[in-house]
């Protein structure tokens, strides 16, 4: 068969179009939304401080996910503050309080909103299973105040449930069962801003992780388990270890049938730690933490992502800063 020559200058660029493998289309850093440790009380002082929470974020004007951290479901249908275990005397509120307080940090929200930003307010608790509740016991109770919470979206919020699931919480039989029993009775998006404990790094053969969890049940709880979770992860490590275990958990659902991890954006906590004062190395910057996460999906074809839409970094209640 006759064979036609192009022009020496095209034939070089079609040569490296039909051989180069296009990179994922570039996503822009989408500047950092503010996520909340947000301590309960039962008090109307939660709504007022909510509701000014609210309002300075809706006058930074940037869009994207929020995380208000409420703490650990217990028996009774009460909440204990986040950060503390189940000897804590601190006081406790219930459950359904915190319906009422991301209400007013919606109204807040949509009164100041510069630059006609738009917000989801994840709702969420984590899987601390100390609290004497069994997990589809709280997962559902989750879900069916975030129904209720939701009664208060605004043109400016959606008002979604969030987990912040840590395989040294609780077993992987408790966590998932608590994200299959939230997923089970709402439609709702639940974002998993989750850990990966112990997990191996992504090209390791290995696929257990901390207290017994492993690949698959970080992959259940932050993806698999429902078309409705997407994932936000925590990526504090400076040195880009918890980006290569989230690459690790979605590589295994790409190869095993359950698809690639949906990822929403990246978590930082840089003002904790600047709060706090009590980290080493896992105080990135949430610029810092978004693009870690991008490029290193971006560096394996069964994890590469197209768009990473929120930054978000996470801090305490003023009051409880050092």
């Amino acid at each position: 068969m006759p064979t036609t020559r192009l022009p020496g200058p095209i034939t070089a660029a079609l040569i490296l179009t039909l051989t180069t493998t296009p990179p994922a289309t570039a996503d822009t850093y989408p500047g950092a939304t503010v996520s909340r440790y947000t301590p309960l009380t039962g008090t109307e002082n939660d709504r007022v401080t909510a509701r000014e929470a609210g309002c300075a974020e809706g006058e930074k004007g940037t869009n994207g996910v929020r995380f208000l951290i409420v703490g650990t479901q217990e028996s009774g249908a009460t909440l204990r503050h986040p950060g503390t275990t189940a000897s804590s005397t601190s006081p406790r509120a219930p459950a359904e309080h915190a319906a009422t307080v991301a209400a007013a940090w919606a109204t807040g929200f949509a009164q100041c909103r510069t630059n006609h930003a738009q917000a989801e307010l994840a709702l969420t608790v984590n899987n601390k299973s100390d609290g004497g509740i069994n997990g589809d016991t709280a997962g559902g109770q989750w879900a069916a105040i975030v129904t209720e919470a939701a009664q208060n979206d605004n043109h400016a919020v959606t008002i979604t449930g969030g987990i912040d699931a840590e395989p040294s919480w609780s077993t992987p039989t408790w966590a998932r069962a608590w994200v299959d029993a939230f997923t089970g009775a709402t439609d709702r998006t639940l974002y998993a801003g989750n850990s990966a404990d112990g997990c191996p790094q992504h090209g390791s053969s290995t696929t257990t992780c901390a207290n017994e969890w492993t690949l698959a049940d970080l992959h259940h709880v932050s993806t698999g388990a429902a078309p409705t979770i997407e994932a936000i992860p925590q990526i504090h490590r400076t040195d880009g270890t918890q980006t290569r275990q989230w690459a690790a958990v979605s590589s295994w659902g790409a190869r095993h049938g359950s698809g690639p991890i949906r990822f929403a954006g990246a978590m930082s906590q840089n003002t904790a730690c600047d709060q706090r004062r009590d980290c080493t190395a896992t105080d990135n910057t949430p610029k810092a933490a978004w693009t870690q996460l991008w490029h290193e999906l971006n560096s394996h074809d069964e994890t590469a992502i197209s768009r990473l839409p929120t930054a978000t970094d996470i801090r305490w209640p003023q009051e409880t800063g050092t």
